[in-house]
């Protein structure tokens, strides 16, 4: 059993049953599962568990999974631009969490700007993933929207994010951000099949 996926869960289901309980014993049940649900996140993942509470608790409304955007640029030869993590030395595409009042698609150009110095255009959905709470993904679900992006301006200008930024062929690339190669061979097929 994995039990990032059921604690995402019971999550969820308490503080959206907090939410829209009427019953006051309802809402008493479903803080005492938050609080618990709250004990066993801080420790799977190190953190206090007020501190997990606390990020819980800044989370408004209905809750969802968190939605990222990811942009899949290739140059005049068919190699895709790809970002090596300051964090964990990984290579990944230009990607990141879509912030409030932002559709998606302005996300994966907002996020190509800031982490490649490249402006861009969406061109194409490639493909929506999503990827339940795991010790890989983390403590929530996540739904990742990858988009063909072609560049229209600027230059590449690494940010603070990473530590490089290179074209490389797909079968060249030595370590890859988790499911990365498999949005970077997503997008390479649909490119093969519309150039």
């Amino acid at each position: 059993m994995d039990l990032m996926r059921l604690l995402d869960e019971l999550r969820i289901l308490s503080q959206n049953g907090i939410e829209y309980a009427d019953n006051p014993y309802d809402k008493e049940r479903y803080e005492r599962i938050l609080t618990l649900t709250s004990l066993y996140y801080g420790k799977a993942l190190s953190l206090p568990a007020t501190e997990v509470r606390t990020r819980f608790d800044d989370e408004l409304g209905h809750i969802t999974p968190k939605v990222g955007a990811e942009a899949a640029v290739f140059d005049s030869v068919g190699h895709i631009l790809l970002m090596r993590r300051a964090d964990d030395g990984t290579w990944c595409l230009p990607c990141g969490w879509v912030d409030p009042n932002e559709s998606p698609t302005d996300a994966a150009v907002r996020e190509t700007n800031e982490e490649t110095g490249l402006e861009v255009e969406v061109t194409k959905l490639i493909d929506v993933y999503y990827h339940a709470p795991s010790a890989e993904f983390g403590p929530h679900g996540r739904i990742d929207i990858l988009y063909h992006c072609s560049a229209v301006g600027g230059s590449l200008e690494l940010s603070d994010e990473g530590e490089a930024l290179k074209y490389w062929r797909i079968d060249d690339v030595p370590v890859w951000h988790k499911q990365h190669e498999r949005y970077a061979r997503d997008a390479k097929q649909t490119q093969s099949k519309n150039p």
